[in-house]
């Protein structure tokens, strides 16, 4: 069941979001060669605990960290620890808060010092292919509309959308309906109405679209090898057009 939210509701998101905006502003700030992935799920806790609101992830079906932190060619999932970032990485940060009873959730994927030109445009890319399909996410257009104007700009740099992991519907909950697919034909799925709240997030690989899950349980990788990026925005469908919450 896709659950509108009301104007008080999405006020209450536009809160959290801004704090989810605000931790990955932080994070993509801090990100260098030589620092690891779990001082920055410490340096994102703490920034979250201090604004009065708690992390989404921790803890969330077990997992243990407060940030998504996947690297080169981790998708999603990956769990900090001490891996030390090197000059040329690229590290996506995926990050939820929960404040007044209200989620927020978005992902950025940041290069370490200077990474190649290939890299680069895969980053790039990854972030248009997400204000591409809200283009879309407007009142009366159906879900998929978004979904296909993502899969087809970045299909045209010939990199490939993952199809094993989509987005989500947004609220109280992580997790709600609809799922929010980065691929597909356009006019199918439920229509877009005033109050929905999704969170779009396109996973985009410069090899294959096929992944596996690692022996963790957790952590997603590229089944080919190749790079993968991640960008992630809150996004409530208005009557006015599409208001992205997780943007400062």
């Amino acid at each position: 069941m896709i659950i509108i939210k009301n104007d008080m509701e999405i006020e209450y998101m536009r809160h959290a979001g801004r704090l989810v905006g605000e931790t990955l502003a932080k994070l993509e700030e801090i990100v260098k060669p030589g620092i690891t992935t779990e001082e920055l799920d410490k340096i994102a806790e703490e920034f979250i605990l201090k604004h009065n609101a708690k992390p989404s992830f921790k803890g969330y079906n077990g997992f243990p960290a407060s940030i998504c932190a996947s690297v080169n060619n981790e998708v999603v999932h990956g769990i900090p620890g001490n891996r030390v970032l090197q000059e040329g990485d690229i590290i996506s940060v995926d990050c939820g808060a929960i404040l007044n009873g209200y989620q927020g959730d978005a992902a950025r994927t940041i290069p370490v010092g200077k990474v190649s030109s290939e890299a680069q445009k895969l980053i790039d890319v990854t972030r248009e292919s997400f204000f591409k399909g809200i283009e879309f996410a407007k009142v009366g257009n159906k879900l998929t509309d978004i979904s296909s104007a993502i899969q087809t700009y970045v299909e045209n740099f010939n990199f490939s959308i993952v199809r094993d992991f989509v987005g989500h519907g947004i609220g109280r909950d992580m997790h709600e309906d609809p799922e929010v697919p980065n691929f597909g034909r356009p006019g199918r799925g439920p229509k877009l109405r005033h109050g929905m709240v999704l969170a779009i997030e396109p996973m985009v690989n410069i090899g294959q679209y096929e992944v596996d899950v690692q022996s963790n349980g957790w952590t997603v990788v590229t089944k080919d090898g190749s790079l993968s990026a991640h960008y992630e925005n809150t996004v409530a469908i208005l009557n006015n057009g599409p208001e992205v919450l997780t943007l400062i």
